[in-house]
């Protein structure tokens, strides 16, 4: 049996560069791995299974949609899989990606453009650290380490990705004003996430910003105290830093 653990991704910025012919979005966004992180047990098997347990379980599939399924299927293997969420659901934080890329390194597979064909924010996972990540998620530039606190506040919401993409679309292509260029279309989608991001801002006194298409906001430094409140609202506020840093 192999452990691995699959860190959290946290995209700094993100600028939407254009739209291919067939639908996917161009993106041009620094991603940082973060402390925060899935564990995973892997072990070969006749039949690929999942097993999902943690706190956050809840929403996550156990049929063939799941990602770590998938890619052992893209890896042309077969395991058994036991995943402890400890990265929200439809958080923006690229749990599900994460999970997925840690199977592909066990699995020894390092196509990064094969990987984008599962989801943009895999080959990024499958390399971590800190990149520039261009294309549709497939062309990863490793760049020096930055070291960097972060206060992660976790509404209890979730948010889809392609219906985010789908309303940016919508609105004309929005440029996000605090380096995110789909707050606007996340906040459409999900008119909840406003107020979220105003309570933030009230009790720590910086703005916070919208991680990938959401629900995650994010605030640099440590800011635990000033946020801990927002617990009792549903929220999870999470300190935490960057990767390797």
């Amino acid at each position: 049996m192999t452990r691995l653990l699959a860190h959290a991704k946290l995209t700094l910025s993100l600028r939407v560069t254009g739209r291919r012919a067939d639908g996917f979005h161009l993106i041009d966004a620094e991603m940082v791995s973060l402390d925060l992180a899935d564990e995973l047990e892997i072990e070969p098997a006749e039949q690929s299974s999942i097993e999902v347990s943690g706190p956050f379980a809840v929403g996550v599939p156990t049929d063939e949609t799941n990602l770590c399924l998938r890619a052992l299927v893209l890896a042309g293997r077969t395991a058994r899989v036991r995943l402890r969420k400890s990265i929200p659901h439809g958080g923006g934080l690229g749990g599900g990606s994460a999970d997925a890329a840690a199977v592909l390194r066990w699995a020894e597979f390092d196509d990064l453009t094969g990987a984008s064909r599962l989801g943009a924010d895999i080959p990024f996972c499958l390399v971590g650290g800190r990149a520039r990540v261009t294309g549709i998620g497939e062309i990863v530039e490793p760049q020096p380490d930055r070291h960097l606190d972060v206060t992660l506040v976790i509404p209890p919401l979730s948010s889809s990705t392609p219906a985010v993409y789908a309303a940016w679309d919508a609105l004309g292509g929005p440029t996000g004003e605090r380096r995110n260029d789909l707050e606007t279309a996340a906040i459409a989608v999900t008119p909840e996430l406003a107020g979220w991001r105003d309570a933030i801002r009230e009790r720590c006194g910086a703005a916070p910003v919208l991680a990938g298409s959401g629900a995650t906001w994010f605030v640099e430094g440590r800011h635990g105290d000033a946020l801990a409140g927002l617990t009792d609202e549903g929220a999870r506020v999470v300190e935490t830093s960057t990767l390797g840093a």
